[in-house]
């Protein structure tokens, strides 16, 4: 039987989502809970990877398993969460437990996705660790412009790290667009079918060069148009990304 979680967490202390041989990560805890809830060895795939540090308010991951936490001797979907909760540390929060068909599949089944990072233009200590600040004038109706194209392409090369093992950086992306939030608060808001590695955090650093003055709209639809990454802004700190939702 498979089963999908829902569930959030806080990627500060994480070196992603996926298991890594030198460091900690949300997959690991994930699978060691429920593992030791079931009493099995359980594999868990998740939705799409974070890289270090970044965050989720909302991640889905399926299992497959045919313990019996169904049945009436057992523990149900809603008690797993519950159980999940309680082992779990405070930085992983499952939201839902929920049985579901055999070809459903956490990342392949998902028709989009969601992810938001977060600026801020003042100092503020109590935004430091999950909102980006800058220290320089930005003018964000460009980069609104500039947003805008990402609609009008398919390939995404240029927004790719190098060396990412992908077979293919073609992607469609839906929405694009920088929102404020306060008179100093940001965030920039993209949704698309799927995401290359790092792909956001090189998006933003390459907006925020239009911001700057650095790159005029037509330069920012070249950077594109070369699929070339050392052509793009620089990749952005992770603590201000954000996995915000999945559609299936």
């Amino acid at each position: 039987m498979r089963y999908f979680i829902t569930f959030s967490y806080d990627g500060t202390r994480y070196h992603g989502w996926q298991i890594q041989p030198n460091g900690d990560s949300v997959q690991a805890r994930l699978q060691w809970a429920l593992s030791t809830l079931l009493r099995e060895d359980v594999s868990v795939t998740g939705a799409g990877r974070t890289d270090a540090g970044v965050h989720a308010r909302m991640m889905v991951a399926h299992f497959d398993s045919d313990a019996r936490f169904e049945a009436s001797e057992g523990i149900n979907c809603q008690q797993l969460a519950y159980k999940l909760n309680r082992l779990l540390p405070q930085d992983i929060a499952v939201s839902r437990v929920e049985r579901v068909a055999p070809d459903m599949h956490a990342r392949f089944s998902a028709t989009s996705r969601m992810y938001r990072y977060y600026v801020h233009t003042v100092k503020n200590p109590f935004m430091r660790s999950y909102s980006c600040e800058m220290h320089y004038p930005l003018d964000f109706a460009a980069m609104n412009e500039a947003a805008q194209r990402l609609l009008g392409y398919e390939d995404f090369g240029a927004f790719c790290k190098s060396g990412a093992d992908v077979k293919t950086t073609l992607c469609t992306v839906t929405h694009a667009q920088w929102v404020q939030t306060s008179p100093t608060t940001w965030y920039f808001e993209i949704r698309a079918n799927r995401f290359l590695r790092n792909m956001v955090r090189a998006v933003v650093g390459t907006l925020v060069d239009v911001g700057r003055g650095r790159l005029s709209l037509s330069e920012f639809c070249k950077v594109i148009e070369g699929k070339r990454r050392t052509e793009a802004g620089e990749s952005m700190p992770g603590h201000a990304l954000f996995l915000e939702d999945i559609v299936y």
